[in-house]
């Protein structure tokens, strides 16, 4: 790979980390990343609500909350043709190239950024090389930048090759609320795929490693519940209310009293609470957030329906009502190991590689399993792959950031993935 291109592929990873956007409203990543298709002259490009399904999207913001992005946007300079496409939360790019007969190869990417003020700490190479985030309390703090630049990579270097078939690119939004996996799914444009690449920068594995295809992402599923008391005199008459501070607390507790499955591991949080009005006063409203995780689908169901239950039964003992959400959610979906092993070969004979890890356990959650779940289902097979990269904190911190060498193996391994696939079937 040409110096210039190295270079081209780390001033998009940082750009992108200049501007990040939360989930849903990624109006100005979406406006970049159609520019970039468009100068590599792509075949098609979906955008915005012809790359999803409206009804199948979860956890968007209000109005309220999107207006302001779309405004800041416009300030920017993003074409207001494409701020109409994506108005109202519906962000996110299928990028289509054809060359000729062959398989139809996907690569899925995510575009949002996560809620946290980064670091302007000296020590910090954004900060210092001038693109830490100019949105002050939102950072791309797992690498998302770097798929982007990545995705973007791979389809100029698969348009140069000799690929034969067709490549689609999914540039999904709002993963790390895990809303935007299931709409993406089902906005029709995946249904012929027949193999399915994902990718993921770090996640503790160095520059110059490679995991062909992660196993046992956890099953998850982001829930509400909101109490509904009376409110009374907390001094004065504290038995004619209907105590929804109780309620919640007796939920809480409970939630993790939850048994445990023993077909394998399972997980439940409850993160936050907000509610009330003052000490002396018998709480009337209260809303919990919780999340739950299994090793399967199953028993992340298993999980959510206990829970749920805990919640009702709460609600009642503290004469209350209770209303419950699921926000978002993702099944598991495992790399096919056939997909994973192809992955694995490419990948050790690229340059900068110096070490294939077969396959690992995953251990958190990603909602592209509803598109590998999606393909899988169809006859496809999909993997999720890692591309090391020396990272000197955790992901989700404020002083996050990646090596920009692992771009260029990103693009490497992706891009001659997809052109031996398209000479021989999996």
């Amino acid at each position: 790979m040409s110096y210039d291109v190295r270079h081209r592929l780390a001033d998009l990873r940082q750009a992108f980390h200049r501007h990040p956007e939360p989930g849903w409203r990624e109006f100005r990543t979406t406006a970049r990343v159609v520019d970039e298709l468009e100068r590599l002259d792509v075949d098609d490009l979906a955008v915005g609500r012809e790359a999803l399904s409206t009804a199948d999207r979860m956890a968007v913001p209000d109005e309220a909350d999107l207006e302001p992005w779309l405004e800041r946007a416009r300030e920017a300079g993003v074409r207001e043709d494409l701020l109409e496409r994506t108005a109202g939360g519906h962000t996110g790019v299928v990028a289509t190239l054809e060359r000729g007969e062959g398989p139809t190869v996907g690569l899925r990417v995510d575009l949002d950024a996560i809620s946290m003020a980064e670091s302007s700490a000296e020590d910090h190479r954004p900060a210092t090389d001038g693109f830490r985030s100019e949105h002050e309390g939102y950072m791309h703090a797992c690498g998302h930048d770097a798929h982007i630049a990545i995705a973007l990579g791979t389809v100029e270097a698969v348009k140069d090759s000799d690929f034969s078939g067709t490549l689609k690119v999914f540039f999904q939004p709002a993963e790390e609320i895990s809303g935007g996996g299931k709409a993406m799914a089902e906005g029709g444009y995946l249904d012929d795929v027949d193999y399915l690449l994902a990718i993921h920068v770090g996640l503790d594995h160095p520059t110059g490693e490679v995991v062909a295809g992660i196993e046992k992402p956890l099953a998850m599923a982001h829930l509400t519940a909101t109490f509904e008391g009376a409110s009374a005199h907390a001094g004065k008459a504290p038995n004619e209310g209907g105590n929804a501070m109780q309620a919640a607390a007796t939920a809480i507790q409970n939630a993790y009293a939850i048994p445990r499955h023993s077909d394998g591991m399972t997980r439940v949080n409850v993160g936050r609470i907000e509610g009330g009005t003052a000490s002396n006063v018998i709480a009337e409203e209260i809303t919990i957030e919780a999340e739950v995780r299994g090793e399967t689908t199953g028993l992340m169901e298993y999980m959510r329906t206990e829970l749920e239950r805990v919640c009702y039964a709460a609600a009642e003992m503290h004469d209350c009502d209770v209303t419950l959400r699921v926000i978002s959610e993702s099944p598991c979906a495992d790399s096919h190991p056939a997909l994973r092993d192809l992955v694995g070969r490419i990948a050790r004979e690229v340059d900068g590689v110096e070490r294939v890890v077969p396959t690992t356990e995953f251990g958190v959650s990603e909602d592209v399993t509803y598109l590998m779940e999606r393909v899988q289902e169809n006859g496809g097979l999909a993997s999720y792959l890692v591309v090391g990269t020396d990272h000197p904190t955790s992901h989700h911190t404020p002083t996050f950031d990646v090596d920009d060498a692992s771009l260029e193996i990103g693009v490497s391994v992706l891009a001659e993935t997809a052109v031996e696939l398209s000479k021989r079937r999996v």
